[in-house]
């Protein structure tokens, strides 16, 4: 059994379940989180997840999680990334037609990662990015080349998926203005630095919507 959302966002084949929260003070922005691979568990509720949206609560911003298609009880079945991005989209049109004066902010662990930053570099309702655990090992992100926005990766130090140096190889193609931060001692799913995780991000919006 998963724990229930607090909203269901309508989708092509159905609905997207969701979570959505206000920061304490008045919004200055909205932001979307994406959870990593259904075949492996991934949630909106996976601790990496959570982490990121309270980053983006503390930094004045509304959070939005969703459950992919098949997950929780979001309609549809898993397409191994090809509707998760459709999914995407649908998230951003609830996000944009509920807040249309808001910038948005994608944020994506792992798959989510994958699918968000493919979506979110060409669409323009999104401002800037943010990457955790780039699994740059085990999928193609050679599409962030042609990337202009802004993107923050956070990445661990033993990431199981994405070592490092391959990450900076392909940030260094990237013409994007990007920050990487390195996180100390993590392995993919930072279990003793989600702290160190969320104060990188919270750091990192408060940095770029003040300029």
């Amino acid at each position: 059994m998963y724990p229930a959302g607090n909203l269901f966002i309508p989708a092509a084949h159905g609905q997207l379940e969701a979570i959505l929260k206000q920061p304490r003070d008045r919004a200055t922005g909205v932001g979307l989180v994406l959870h990593p691979h259904p075949p492996g568990g991934g949630t909106m509720h996976n601790k990496v997840v959570f982490r990121p949206a309270a980053a983006l609560n503390d930094a004045g911003l509304v959070a939005l999680r969703i459950n992919f298609r098949g997950v929780g009880q979001s309609s549809g079945t898993h397409d191994e990334g090809y509707g998760e991005r459709e999914d995407v989209r649908a998230a951003l049109d609830y996000l944009s037609a509920n807040y249309p004066d808001r910038e948005i902010t994608l944020c994506g662990f792992s798959f989510g990662a994958r699918v968000g930053l493919e979506v979110g570099m060409t669409d323009d309702r999104v401002a800037r990015l943010i990457s955790i655990g780039t699994p740059v090992d085990k999928y193609d992100f050679s599409f962030l080349e042609d990337c202009r926005k802004p993107i923050l990766f956070v990445q661990g130090e033993r990431d199981e998926y994405g070592k490092v140096d391959h990450l900076r190889e392909l940030l260094a193609k990237t013409k994007a203005p990007v920050e990487l931060k390195v996180i100390s001692g993590a392995g993919h799913f930072f279990d003793d630095q989600l702290d160190e995780l969320k104060a990188a991000i919270t750091e990192w919006i408060g940095s770029v919507s003040s300029t």
